[in-house]
């Protein structure tokens, strides 16, 4: 891509860009089942080896939603039956992948590494689209970024493991290197073409339809259980998601929103990178991981949750809120009012994994539960301060 200015193609007249299309959302479901599946393998066998499976895992198609939604970000001029292809065919890679996942490590490891070069071969295609008259440069990138990794992937189906689990690894390496050394040659193209509301909308859907998933498998896991005590687990499992979702919702969005405004206006296409592709991964992940080891409590609240789901649950809750300090501060949001909330919200769930050791499952729910009801307190107070005038008639300040 040069790194000039370049023109911002004409939007297609019957799509709006700043709007997320239907299809797209078609697509996060069939993605919400790959996670769902992904995370199938910490319900079954809880073990800091399946934890590690999911999180390795997970990146590989966390970075294909987020190169399959940037690259739509950036493509106004895609109109809705353009859009449409691309996500059904994307939706049928990623079925492969939910298809795969539970044996992604095994006997159907070819099949996760073909819905994966599916993926780069579509991404290929659409960013040739979208930029391959930016010159030479900008075609080396663009069949380097998705072309070459879409051929390490098919060559992984005819190794043997480990070998393939080695090229899997080494397509993600390249593709985040390639990103993260060429972020000056493509900041032109997402600088100028960039749609601040549809990224935002689109990551906000997605978190709605993982927590949506967290629900599912509470219900899922009350109804497997049904006991009165799996009851009150299952109770206190969704007081837990709706925590979480009261703080992504009511101040996460919205300072995404404003965040990358801010970074769009300053021209700082790293830390548009880093908040919209690196850091979302550690925030959904954690999600993912608590919904396992909320399983886990209701079938057996009477149990200390197994040492890898215990710090699924509470080191997941810490890794939300680390994630959103992280993104906080990359958009400008002072230290002071950052440590505010994240040192609560990040330490004392981290303190909770190593009590949920030896506590009851239910317990250390309820302990999880009484941590963000204190978070979410502190915060509606805080907002409330804000929005005070004090003597004076300006806002007050915390």
């Amino acid at each position: 891509m040069s790194s000039l200015s370049l023109p911002r193609p004409p939007a297609a007249s019957d799509r709006d860009p700043s709007r997320a299309h239907w299809m797209e959302l078609f697509f996060d479901l069939v993605f919400v089942a790959l996670v769902g599946q992904l995370a199938h393998g910490l319900h079954v066998h809880p073990s800091f080896a399946a934890l590690a499976i999911f999180v390795a895992l997970f990146a590989s198609v966390w970075w294909s939603w987020v190169n399959l939604t940037f690259v739509v970000d950036v493509s106004p001029q895609l109109s809705a039956r353009r859009l449409s292809i691309v996500m059904l065919i994307a939706m049928f890679a990623v079925g492969a992948l939910a298809v795969a996942a539970p044996e992604a490590v095994g006997d159907r490891a070819w099949l996760f590494a073909a819905g994966n070069a599916l993926l780069r071969v579509l991404l290929l295609v659409v960013w040739v689209r979208v930029s391959w008259a930016n010159g030479t440069a900008s075609r080396v990138r663009i069949v380097a970024y998705n072309g070459v990794t879409a051929v390490i992937w098919l060559v992984s189906i005819a190794l043997p493991a480990p070998a393939d689990y080695v090229l899997w690894a080494l397509a993600i390496v390249i593709e985040v290197a390639l990103l993260t050394l060429t972020s000056g040659a493509w900041s032109s193209l997402a600088l100028d073409r960039m749609n601040v509301e549809h990224l935002s909308e689109r990551f906000g859907l997605l978190v709605i339809i993982v927590l949506g998933e967290s629900v599912l498998t509470i219900v899922a896991a009350v109804s497997d259980a049904w006991t009165l005590a799996a009851g009150v687990v299952g109770m206190l499992g969704l007081l837990l998601t709706a925590a979480l979702a009261w703080s992504f919702f009511l101040y996460g969005v919205e300072a995404m929103t404003n965040g990358l405004e801010k970074l769009l206006e300053a021209g700082d296409a790293r830390g548009i990178r880093d908040t919209v592709g690196f850091l979302p991964f550690l925030l959904l992940a954690g999600v993912t991981a608590i919904s396992g080891a909320l399983a886990e409590a209701i079938a057996h609240p009477a149990e200390p949750l197994p040492a890898a789901l215990a710090v699924s649950l509470d080191g997941g809750i810490a890794l939300f809120y680390l994630t959103n300090a992280i993104i906080a501060r990359r958009y400008g949001d002072p230290w002071r009012r950052v440590l505010r909330w994240a040192v609560p919200a990040v330490a004392l769930p981290a303190l909770l994994a190593v009590a949920a050791l030896w506590l009851p499952a239910a317990a250390s729910v309820g302990c999880g539960v009484a941590i963000l009801a204190l978070v979410v307190t502190s915060s509606e107070l805080a907002s409330r301060a804000r929005r005070l005038p004090d003597r004076q008639g300006s806002a007050t300040i915390y």
